[in-house]
C-alpha cells in the first residue's frame, strides 16, 4: 500500500453535491503513508459543507478497507481555501470551466 493506492481508493469518495470524486475536485491536499499509518490532509468545498461528515466518513471507510492499513487520520484544513481552480484541469475542461 502506497500513496497512489490511497489516492485511487479516495476516487471512490464523491462530493454528493457536485457528483464528483474528491481527488479530481482537488479536495485532497496531501497523503502520507508510513508503516500502515495513513495521514490525509483535505478540505471541503466550504466550511459549512452539509456533506462534510458523510465525505469524511467515506474517506475513513475506503482507506481502512485497503490491505495493510492500520490507522487512518484525516485532517480537515482550510488553508489554502478551496476554489474551482483546484479541480483537475481535464475535469474542468469537461465541465466547461
Amino acid at each position: 500500500m502506497n500513496e497512489e493506492a490511497v489516492r485511487r481508493a479516495l476516487r471512490q469518495v464523491k462530493d454528493p453535491e457536485l457528483d464528483m470524486n474528491i481527488v479530481d475536485l482537488g479536495l485532497v491536499y496531501d497523503v502520507e503513508v508510513a508503516d500502515g499509518d495513513v495521514r490525509i490532509a483535505m478540505t471541503l468545498t466550504s466550511p459549512g459543507c452539509p456533506a462534510g461528515p458523510m465525505i469524511t466518513n467515506d474517506v475513513y471507510k475506503v482507506v481502512r478497507a485497503l490491505e495493510g492499513v492500520q490507522d487512518v487520520d484525516v485532517a480537515i484544513v482550510w488553508e489554502p481555501y478551496w476554489t474551482p481552480e483546484r479541480i483537475d484541469p481535464k475535469v474542468r475542461a469537461l465541465m466547461g470551466f
